[in-house]
């Protein structure tokens, strides 16, 4: 209790610097911030694009509707299938008139086969998958031909694999150099209080009683400076998003949290280490 009350009185006496400190940290984190944000929306746009995988499996003229549900049937109990629809000629036909409203007279009754329209479920949509269920399905002696647009799922998979790898270091990377920032920051609070610290080692004061204040005080302009750099991140999402005209995601509770106490942990590991330099010196 002892140590909180002596870190809120360090925040009154040098209600400038501790100013300076919690918005160096703000927008640091707020750049860090700005690059999961836009990660996170990558990550959503592949996602969505990635719900649109699909095998669609034709079979051939003449297949009776019960063999086409049998069959059906049988592929959605497969471990990777989501859902299975099993299309006749005639709703073939009436779909293709739709999406394809100004050829409508060119198509005729019988003009296309029957199919199975297949999706997958999340976690089952890469290359590799699709083609295993891809070769199960052409097993059907009725399947006369299975399209899944092989080229642009591999496409697909390529660039999330890039967009992680490329997330990643780019991520530590700004982690890293907001660490160096903040431990930088929390430093010149230190050495503003150099005489102090000098007098508590005279009085006896033991480094964790020394330590525990700028601890403290580090993690609370941590946890302030998450939190400013959480607002202003959300308002550069929100400028951003009416300046180009597209939503974009924000990070949900869970992550917001998680961007606070990240705050919190590199406030108080820079006044650690920023500490303990000092405190071997002294």
């Amino acid at each position: 209790m002892l140590a909180f009350r002596t870190a809120i009185t360090a925040f009154r006496r040098a209600p400038l610097l501790s100013i300076l400190s919690i918005t160096t940290i703000a927008f640091s984190l707020f750049a860090f911030g700005l690059f999961g944000l836009v990660a996170l929306n990558i990550r959503d746009a592949l996602l969505r694009v990635e719900e649109r995988v699909e095998i669609r499996a034709f079979v051939t003229d003449g297949t009776p509707s019960e063999r086409l549900a049998t069959i059906s049937d049988e592929i959605a109990k497969y471990p990777e299938v989501l859902k299975v629809d099993a299309v006749t000629q005639a709703q073939a036909l009436e779909r293709a008139r739709v999406e394809l409203g100004e050829f409508k007279d060119v198509f005729e009754s019988q003009f296309l086969p029957a199919s199975l329209d297949i999706k997958l479920k999340p976690g089952s949509r890469d290359p590799i998958t699709v083609r295993a269920v891809v070769d199960r399905i052409r097993e059907y002696d009725v399947v006369d031909d299975v399209r899944f647009g092989e080229e642009w799922i591999a496409q697909l998979y390529r660039l999330r694999n890039i967009a992680g790898v490329a997330g990643a270091a780019l991520g530590l990377a700004f982690a890293a150099v907001a660490v160096i920032i903040i431990g930088a920051t929390i430093r010149m609070a230190v050495l503003a209080r150099t005489k102090e610290i000098s007098i508590m080692r005279l009085v006896g004061a033991t480094d964790g009683f020394i330590r525990r204040p700028f601890l403290i005080e580090g993690s609370i302009k941590g946890v302030l400076g998450g939190v400013l750099a959480l607002v202003l991140t959300y308002f550069a999402m929100r400028v951003l998003g009416q300046y180009l005209h597209f939503e974009t995601a924000f990070f949900d509770r869970r992550l917001a949290l998680l961007g606070i106490l990240f705050g919190a942990l590199m406030g108080l590991l820079g006044s650690a280490v920023s500490v303990g330099r000092h405190l071997r010196r002294v």
